[in-house]
Formats: C-alpha cells, structure tokens, sequence
C-alpha cells in the first residue's frame, strides 16, 4: 500500500484528529468480508438515514447492535450453529457469524432499531448543535461603527 502524505491538507484544518485514525482504517478494508450480509442505505430526508440489512434466518435474540465512540456495530451469532442435527440437501441461505460497522458523524445519534421478515432497519438523525450552524460575526473597528459579515459555512 502506498502512504500518503496529508500534512498539506491538515495545515488549515483544526479539529480534526480522527482523520489519521480513518485513515488507517481504510488501509485495512478486507473486501471478502465486506459483501455478508448485504445492506441499503437510505436518505429519507434532509436529516434522516436508514440502514437496513437482511439478515435472514437470524432472530432479533442472536443480533446485537451496539453504538460505541460513534461507531455503530451490528453483530449476528448463530445460537443452533454448533447443534444443528439437520442434514441440508443445500444450504443456500447464509447463517454465518458476521459483525459490520459504520462510522457515524458527531451530528448523528441512532434512533431506534427493528426486526421484521428477516430485516434489521435502523433509523438515524442528523442534528446539528447550535454552536455548529452558520452564524454572523460581528467585526468591530476602534471607530463606533461596525460591520456584518456572515461567517463561511
């Protein structure tokens, strides 16, 4: 793999540590584990997402979904893995262990997560704080006057 060097876009940047943490994390894609199980995401509207993942053959009792320093992680256990006693013909529906995750922004909190016919849907919302929404600034000068200038968003 190549490195990069991001010195030069990190010079007018503040804040922004955890680029070098994802950076790195993208070095580390596995593409075969990347394609189980198969999943959508939806922009439902300006600040709402949905992530839907099919998961069949699971019940919602061997799924876990957890949200830990703003990676959301969905996990899937087989609990009959080990004493299923049935002899397939063909096994054509993938009921194997699997943990994806997905690197949410600041602004978005997990709202709720369900099951129903074989699907795992969780809703998202984007909230934007008011210290983070464009504002104006004021610039004063020694004189009485002062001037508006709206702030770059």
């Amino acid at each position: 793999m190549r490195g990069f060097d991001l010195s030069p876009l990190l010079r007018s940047s503040i804040g922004f540590d955890d680029l070098f943490r994802l950076s790195e994390s993208l070095g580390r894609f596995d593409q075969a584990s990347q394609g189980y199980p198969p999943y959508n995401i939806e922009k439902l509207g300006e600040d709402d997402y949905r992530i839907t993942l099919a998961v069949a053959g699971f019940s919602p009792d061997e799924l876990d979904v957890t949200l830990e320093n703003r990676t959301l992680t969905i996990s899937g256990r087989s609990s009959d893995e080990d004493g299923d006693e049935r002899q397939y013909l063909h096994r054509g529906i993938a009921k194997r262990a699997f943990e994806r995750s997905f690197r949410l922004a600041d602004t978005v909190r997990v709202e709720s997560a369900t099951f129903e016919n074989g699907l795992l849907t969780i809703t998202l919302k984007r909230e934007i704080p008011e210290h983070m929404k464009p504002r104006k600034i004021d610039i004063r000068t020694s004189g009485e006057g002062k001037r508006t200038v709206k702030s770059a968003a």
